[in-house]
Order: C-alpha cells, then sequence, then structure tokens
C-alpha cells in the first residue's frame, strides 16, 4: 500500500509527523477580545488587531536584538500598548482581556483534523512562540491534548520564529529530519521561515490574504485544515 493511499492525502506522503503552529493556526487569537466585544466597544476589533501586531513585532524585534524573554510577557506588553492606542476602551479590562488570551477559542476543526491524522498513525505536535505554561492552559482549555503527541515551545531554544534554531525544536525532540515533518501555519511569514529551514509548509491561509515571499512558497495553500486531507 503506497504512503498516498494509506494517509488518504498526497499533502501526508512522506511524512511522520505533522506539526502546526499555535496562535491563529490552531487558536483563534482575536476570540479573547470577541469573547468581551460589548465591553471593550467600537474598537474591538482594531484592539485585537494591533494587540496580535505588537505581540508579533516585539518577538522579532527581541530575536534580531539577541534577547529572550517568555512570550506571555509580550502579550502583555503587547495589550498594554493596544490598550494606550485606544482611549475609548477601558484600560480596567486588562485583566479581563489577558485571562481570556489564556483560553482560547480552537478553529472548529482542530480536534477532528489532529484526531484523524494521528489515526492514520503521524505523530500531531504543536510548536509555538508560546511558553509552556500559557501553551498548556490553551492546550487543556481547548480540550486538544489527547490529540497532540507533543506540545513544543520556543523556549527550549531562547529565540523566536523565524530563527532556525526555533525550528530545530521539533527535531530534538521527535528525532525527525526536516524532510519528514509537513509544518502548518497561519501566518505567512511563519511558513517562510520554516520552508527555509527545511520544513515542507502547508500555509493555512483563513482570512484570504495576498501571498508574500514569493521565493519561500509553501508546498500547499489551505482555507483551513481540513484541506489537510
Amino acid at each position: 500500500m503506497s504512503a498516498t493511499s494509506k494517509l488518504g492525502s498526497p499533502l501526508l506522503e512522506g511524512r511522520t509527523a505533522v506539526v502546526f503552529d499555535a496562535y491563529g493556526t490552531l487558536f483563534d487569537v482575536h476570540s479573547a477580545v470577541q469573547r468581551h466585544a460589548d465591553a471593550v466597544g467600537p474598537d474591538a476589533a482594531r484592539l485585537s488587531e494591533l494587540w496580535r501586531t505588537k505581540q508579533v513585532e516585539y518577538s522579532w524585534n527581541l530575536s534580531l536584538i539577541g534577547r529572550y524573554v517568555p512570550f506571555w510577557q509580550l502579550t502583555e506588553r503587547a495589550l498594554d500598548f493596544a490598550l494606550a492606542s485606544h482611549a475609548s476602551v477601558d484600560p480596567a479590562l486588562r485583566d479581563t482581556l489577558l485571562d481570556a488570551y489564556r483560553d482560547l477559542d480552537a478553529y472548529a476543526e482542530v480536534p477532528g483534523v489532529l484526531e484523524r491524522l494521528r489515526e492514520r498513525g503521524l505523530t500531531t505536535a504543536l510548536l509555538s512562540n508560546g511558553d509552556a505554561a500559557m501553551l498548556g492552559r490553551s492546550v487543556d482549555a481547548a480540550g486538544i491534548r489527547p490529540h497532540l503527541d507533543t506540545v513544543l515551545s520556543v523556549d527550549a531554544a531562547q529565540v523566536f520564529k523565524t530563527h532556525p534554531r526555533a525550528y530545530a525544536v521539533v527535531g530534538e525532540a521527535l528525532g525527525v529530519s526536516p524532510e519528514a515533518v509537513l509544518f502548518c501555519s497561519s501566518n505567512r511569514w511563519d511558513v517562510a521561515g520554516a520552508t527555509a529551514f527545511g520544513f515542507a509548509c502547508a500555509w493555512i491561509n483563513r482570512g484570504a490574504k495576498p501571498d508574500e515571499y514569493a521565493d519561500l512558497a509553501p508546498v500547499a495553500v489551505l482555507t483551513d485544515l481540513e484541506g489537510l486531507f
């Protein structure tokens, strides 16, 4: 039986592990603000976008500077900036929003997709900028821990994606070569970094965004994780 027929997808052929980014790929990063949108007010969507933008920006800047702090601290700093930039939003909501970020909603297809991958004999893992404590709570809150073989953090490398050492965490933990991994991320910059490292990548383009990094193309562009099959 060929790998394609056994696994049911050409994308999975030759792979032994499917590794997922967390934020934006498995978890809806905007669900924290959406959950409290009425309290946040008319700037809810803009606040959420700026929160996410700054969170990622800070991780890139620290990596270039050569410094590292846990991702949760960057999440707090990014929210502080977003709140300071939106005078219409009550800053007293800070703790409420941070608590909601610890328990982000998983996208609807996530549990079923992870379960089906494991049924096909594939190792399922998560590789995230998030530190172990925030990832552990998010995974448990979403109820997906039983469908993951391991939860990996760049904390082990002390540098954020897209640095090559961040992606090397996968091989060190799973004992697999880059060629054996299908890496899935909703973040095009993450796909570019993982492709440069040597992973085959599926870009989960949930927002139908235009492509970037043409010289570091994914092997597939999908609207959601169901497209893996």
